[in-house]
């Protein structure tokens, strides 16, 4: 896994970037947007992006305002527009874009590109009230007073949020959905393409790529997990719609009462939701959860709406009070988690004293081993002799355990 760092400039990424990186145990490698081709829009094995620089000048007026042009299909603002640059903000992989790097950040979602404008005598960048509660800014010192805001104007998409901002010249600093970052002025004492050495990071430009470096790190499992589901979102039904019946089968063993609470954890598609809605009928409450906002919108479109509510969410922090959930259906979630005990805990958190977890995949364990060319695993999470003890020391009991050709199933229930 590493830190794709992109730049116009030949060579490598300047030497002040790879070591903040370094030492917050990331690697890093760079793509060159000088090169004829766009970057592969391939996130494998990337964790976060950092865009060094774009094209120094922009286009202004009608020509420059975004719309897809007919021949590229990309923004008609004659700014490039990489499509791992776009395909990273879909997947939510974090991305930092400083100084002219935000000419391709902000065209990705259909703004228009900044118009350079020209120098002139500047007002102190602020931080606003939003960077106060940001991911990324919260904490932070104000920028240093010799960080010069970048002049001109830049047009945001609806969901940025500015976090930088000075008279006459708004949108320094800015967020773009959940994890993508444009700085504008240059916290780098210098130009951000640098040279393969590079310039060296002012103390508060340092402070911001280790706390971004920082979050990229702790995102890691997650960003993995959006990267290769996100551009697999839109086939999925399809590709496995034959495994429906038995997902509907897996959830009826919960034997859920109408009027109760459900919750499908990693739902992906929704493709549990119909059959937890059919058992605890209208009056209740089922809720779908997954942590790649492009699933649950295939669930939505896919017509999941119809049966519960969709929500982005981590499945170890649930934003969900305690002992309100009366089942809890998981396929194919629990041993890709970095820490599946402290996911195990969270859910014994929400269930209801009478509550029921159901741990389901539409193969066994021995099938599944046999598909990827290994032998079982004595060490696999799922096997029962590592499961029992796992679910007893978080809170539950395991009831029911099968590991057949055809499918897994572990039924569960809160330990009195």
């Amino acid at each position: 896994m590493a830190v794709v760092v992109m730049q116009h400039a030949a060579g490598q990424a300047p030497t002040a970037v790879t070591r903040v990186l370094a030492a917050a145990g990331l690697a890093s490698r760079t793509v060159s947007l000088a090169a004829a081709a766009d970057p592969s829009a391939d996130l494998s094995g990337i964790e976060g992006l950092i865009v060094l620089g774009g094209p120094r000048t922009a286009p202004s007026g009608p020509s420059a305002r975004s719309g897809p042009s007919a021949r590229s299909g990309r923004p008609a603002s004659g700014v490039a527009d990489p499509a791992l640059v776009r395909e990273a903000l879909a997947a939510e992989v974090p991305v930092l874009a400083l100084g002219t790097g935000t000419r391709l950040l902000a065209p990705a979602r259909g703004a228009r590109a900044a118009d350079p404008g020209t120098a002139a005598d500047r007002p102190l960048l602020e931080l606003t009230p939003a960077a106060g509660s940001d991911p990324l800014f919260a904490g932070a010192a104000p920028p240093s007073p010799g960080l010069r805001p970048a002049p001109g104007s830049l047009d945001l998409p609806a969901d940025a949020v500015v976090l930088a901002s000075c008279d006459g010249y708004p949108e320094q600093a800015f967020r773009i959905g959940a994890s993508a970052w444009g700085i504008r002025f240059l916290p780098q004492g210098g130009d951000t393409e640098g040279t393969a050495a590079g310039p060296t990071l002012d103390p508060w430009g340092e402070q911001l790529l280790g706390r971004f470096a920082t979050l990229v790190a702790a995102r890691a499992e997650h960003t993995a997990a959006r990267a290769f589901f996100t551009r697999r979102a839109d086939a999925w039904e399809e590709r496995f719609a034959y495994q429906t019946p038995a997902y509907e089968a897996a959830a009826a063993r919960l034997r859920l009462e109408p009027g109760g609470r459900a919750v499908d954890l990693g739902c992906g598609t929704g493709r549990a939701m119909p059959a937890l809605r059919a058992q605890v009928g209208p009056r209740g409450h089922v809720l779908g959860i997954d942590v790649t906002p492009a699933m649950l919108a295939a669930a939505a479109r896919h017509g999941r709406t119809r049966h519960g509510h969709l929500l982005a969410a981590d499945c170890t922090r649930l934003p969900l009070p305690g002992a309100c959930v009366d089942g809890i259906f998981s396929a194919g979630l629990l041993d890709h988690l970095p820490d599946p005990l402290a996911a195990l805990r969270e859910w014994a958190r929400v269930s209801a004293a009478d509550g029921v977890l159901l741990l389901f995949h539409p193969s066994g364990r021995a099938e599944r081993a046999a598909r990827h060319g290994r032998a079982l695993d004595p060490a696999d999470l799922l096997a029962e002799h590592n499961l029992r003890p796992a679910l007893e020391a978080t809170g539950w009991h395991l009831d029911a355990y099968e590991d057949g050709a055809d499918h897994f199933l572990a039924r569960a229930v809160p330990r009195g």
